[in-house]
């Protein structure tokens, strides 16, 4: 169903005026203007066409340029963009800081995921009062059904919110032209529970055609499980067994269905045409056409360097900047596949298969494990990431859609909850995610209850060229289960909040990143938000 992916741009264009505001600019002076008092939907492609254009700044929020793919790789435990000798990544130290936690309420990143995600909230708010003012004509079950998903939809951007900001305003009334009243953490977590929970009946449990890349049933339940998974950290009461009862309502289908099942090669998940991934649950269909932002899903512009243009007959050439961090790498089992087929390595070839070599001094160019620091490195220092497929002669933004939500992961959640709550089954759970990666040998894909509750095998401690600090990962409750995420979800931007959850995110050091506070556990609200409404008040420690 990549088609879709038109519908999200023609959408945009046709049904919506995107306008990028923060919450402290709810309100638009084309209010009215947005959607013709004529428009009426009526058909299922009708709805898509309207309803698409709220689902835009997901991807927009994820993956544009200082996206929260970023906010949540770049300062965790696996990937750092260092500088490059002879290409750059210094940028006024963004990086830097983001690495070893010392960002700012100015920074970049901060605005982006503040601002962008509110203007999917925006959005929402936006088409929810067209549709209950009669600009847009929807009655019946379908304008039910259209509110619910609506909702559904808001409360997921409120679920990055959350994640990143905690203590964030909740705004529900596009017409309100007040300034928005900060929430806390819990009252907004309350929100998002009782948003998804009042609203997952109405939603279609039609897995894709219409419903690809649109919040069905399944797609709402394994949502909530994600916001029940972290209930501890962002109400302060832990929500294990609710996690495990939303998980189950998603694989009671898939079993009953077969409509989702893990694939048997986890690389068919990442491939171009991804679309009939029966893993995926939840998906922001791209497309290199239609979409056509210049930043827009470039993990191999970012992590390629600019010679690999000839290894993929790229359109432009790539920037060779984010790569692996060498713990990483070497905490994975030497026959895990899926250290070897999500990450780029070793000698690189043209597309001829010749020898490539790098430009600055013609010696091969050769990706090895090793990074010297954060503030240098060779041009093929670090692994790339290379989870993703990169398509010979792509743009500079790739046509795969990206699994927002996938079966895996709901797997995974059931797993940890059933860990936390100390009851049996979440060895088995693990190892049949972990099968496919071992197929060469069977036995090592099996791991027990009891050594998901051990320590991580990841080698913690400051690692570069200034310091060598080996403190390992004995010592971390739940260790090895944070190992399991980390091997299994690498390159999907959600590293950051797994390690908060498992209360290593700022309690660790690693490569060229000390430890830090645990105010670094929330990114400050943007000084820009911060200016234009008097009633948000700084996270602490900012």
């Amino acid at each position: 169903m990549k088609t879709i992916t038109k519908i999200f741009s023609i959408g945009a264009i046709a049904v919506v005026t995107l306008v990028n505001t923060a919450c402290t600019g709810l309100l638009h002076d084309s209010y009215g203007q947005v959607v013709s008092k004529d428009y009426e939907p009526k058909t299922e492609e009708d709805i898509s066409y309207l309803v698409n254009a709220a689902y835009i700044p997901w991807r927009e929020t994820l993956l544009q340029w200082n996206g929260v793919v970023r906010s949540q790789e770049l300062c965790a435990d696996q990937d750092v963009l260092p500088a490059r000798d002879g290409i750059g990544w210094v940028d006024g130290y963004i990086y830097k800081r983001w690495h070893q936690h010392v960002w700012t309420s100015e920074d970049d990143e901060v605005i982006q995921g503040w601002e962008r995600t509110y203007n999917g909230v925006n959005t929402c708010n936006r088409l929810l009062s067209q549709i209950e003012d009669n600009v847009i004509q929807v009655e019946g079950d379908t304008k039910e059904k259209l509110i619910a998903e609506l909702k559904v939809l808001r409360a997921s951007y409120y679920y990055i919110l959350i994640d990143l900001y905690g203590n964030v305003p909740i705004v529900t009334d596009f017409k309100d032209s007040s300034l928005p009243k900060q929430s806390s953490r819990k009252d907004v977590y309350d929100f998002i529970v009782k948003e998804i929970s009042d609203n997952i009946s109405m939603l279609s449990d039609t897995p894709r055609g219409y419903y690809y890349g649109r919040f069905n049933q399944w797609a709402a339940h394994t949502l909530l499980a994600k916001v029940y998974l972290n209930a501890e950290v962002w109400s302060g009461t832990a929500q294990w067994q609710e996690c495990i009862n939303q998980c189950n309502k998603v694989i009671e289908y898939a079993e009953k269905s077969g409509e989702y099942a893990l694939e048997n090669n986890q690389k068919d998940i990442f491939i171009t045409k991804n679309e009939n991934s029966k893993e995926i649950i939840f998906a922001l269909p791209f497309d290199e056409i239609y979409v056509t932002g210049w930043n827009d899903f470039d993990f191999h512009m970012y992590t390629l360097a600019p010679e690999n243009q000839d290894t993929y007959q790229l359109t432009a050439r790539p920037w060779g900047g984010v790569c692996a961090v060498p713990q990483f790498i070497e905490s994975f089992d030497p026959d895990d596949s899926r250290m070897k087929t999500n990450y780029i390595q070793g000698q690189q070839y043209t597309s001829s298969g010749e020898v490539l070599k790098r430009s600055i001094d013609g010696k091969p160019l050769i990706y090895s494990v090793s990074v010297p620091s954060i503030d240098q490195s060779d041009v093929d220092d670090g692994l790339r990431w290379g989870k993703f497929e990169y398509a010979i002669g792509s743009t500079n933004r790739l046509s795969n859609d990206w699994p927002l939500l996938r079966y895996a992961d709901v797997l995974m959640m059931k797993a940890e909850s059933l860990m936390r709550l100390g009851q049996p089954g979440a060895g088995a759970l693990v190892s049949q995610v972990r099968a496919r990666a071992f197929k060469d040998n069977p036995t090592k894909a099996q791991v027990s209850d009891d050594a998901l509750t051990k320590g991580s095998v990841y080698d913690y401690g400051r690692r570069d060229t200034y310091k060598t600090v080996h403190d390992g990962g004995a010592n971390i409750q739940y260790g090895r289960f944070m190992d399991e995420l980390g091997w299994e979800f690498c390159q999907e931007g959600r590293r950051r909040q797994d390690m908060i959850r498992f209360g290593t995110f700022t309690t660790l050091s690693w490569f060229s990143h000390d430890k830090s506070d645990a105010n670094k556990n929330l990114y400050p609200i943007p000084n820009k938000a911060m200016l234009t409404n008097s009633n948000l008040k700084q996270n602490t420690g900012y």
